[in-house]
């Protein structure tokens, strides 16, 4: 795979290793987290996986995940485990609800490369699950481009995969493809407690249910909407020279434009805004951070 992002034909895996895994059970663990998260946890099953953010009452960003179904209970992909578990408790009350944190137990893989999606019988859409070696794999649901993802007992992982026909790769080469995509990263790219979930592409990307009903944050979220106050987005941006570090300023004529996130070689992420984009159209002027130039690409999934 090139630095822009272009998917590696070869079918792969890797192991992601900082991702936790927090498992919720019990006789309420949906209605439990259906009343806090951004998107409908009904919805998940053994063939559905979703992705879906817990955010402050303010509707600023703290933790994403995927959720997925094994047996009885959901589990959480996510990063920053302990934190997650942590927040989660402080709202269980009553709620007949155990919360275990199986990051020593399970393990999270990317799978991406051409075929990824009848290697593991699914249908290619996102959000598609079906068990596999013991565990679940599912098509991403945010962008079925990146490939699938899978939830597995962490002994046996990498046999399971290889025997699938899936070979290791770098996590640098799984990074790259989602910087290309547009693909935020958690906290690597959304700062927690100020990050808006909306200037980061959680609409479009199938990460809030706008019908199913009230969830924490939620208030904030749909007046963001529906008030068309969304003036940044987070978008790829093309890096010539040294690739500039998370938070570095981006400026356009001396002022500031956006604000880098993460990056790999000549590819990352940036937060932009969006009078500034149109400003650089019709001027021609160009974008810097640091001793860096940058081109800022719209993804094609976005709607702005």
């Amino acid at each position: 795979m090139d630095d822009s992002g272009g998917m590696m034909t070869e079918r792969s895996y890797v192991i992601l290793e900082e991702r936790g895994l927090v498992s919720v059970a019990g006789e309420d663990a949906r209605d439990f987290l259906q009343g806090l998260v951004s998107n409908d946890v009904n919805k998940v099953g053994a063939g559905r996986a979703v992705h879906a953010a817990f955010m402050t009452p303010q509707g600023k960003y703290l933790h994403d995940f995927f959720i997925v179904q094994t047996g009885d209970a959901l589990i959480l992909d996510c990063e920053r485990a302990d934190d997650l578990v942590r927040r989660l408790k402080s709202y269980k009350l009553r709620s007949r609800v155990e919360l275990e944190d199986r990051t020593g137990t399970l393990a999270a893989a990317a799978l991406f490369g051409e075929g990824t999606d009848k290697a593991l019988g699914l249908d290619g859409e996102a959000g598609s699950a079906e068990s596999f070696a013991g565990g679940v794999a599912y098509m991403d649901p945010r962008l079925a481009d990146v490939g699938a993802r899978a939830v597995l007992e962490r002994d046996g992982a990498a046999i399971a995969l290889r025997a699938a026909g899936f070979k290791p790769a770098a996590a640098a080469d799984y990074d790259r493809l989602r910087l290309g995509l547009g693909l935020p990263d958690g906290s690597r790219d959304l700062i927690v407690e100020k990050a808006i979930l909306l200037e980061n592409g959680f609409d479009e990307l199938n990460g809030i249910d706008w019908d199913k009903g009230c969830f924490l944050g939620q208030e904030l979220t749909a007046r963001t909407k529906h008030r068309a106050l969304i003036r940044k987005r987070l978008m790829p941006v093309d890096i010539e020279g040294p690739a500039p570090p998370p938070g570095t300023p981006i400026l356009l004529d001396g002022g500031q434009a956006g604000e880098m996130r993460s990056a790999r070689g000549s590819i990352g992420l940036a937060l932009m805004r969006l009078e500034h984009l149109h400003k650089a159209r019709q001027t021609g002027a160009s974008f810097t951070a640091g001793d860096a130039r940058l081109t800022p690409r719209k993804p094609g999934w976005a709607a702005f």
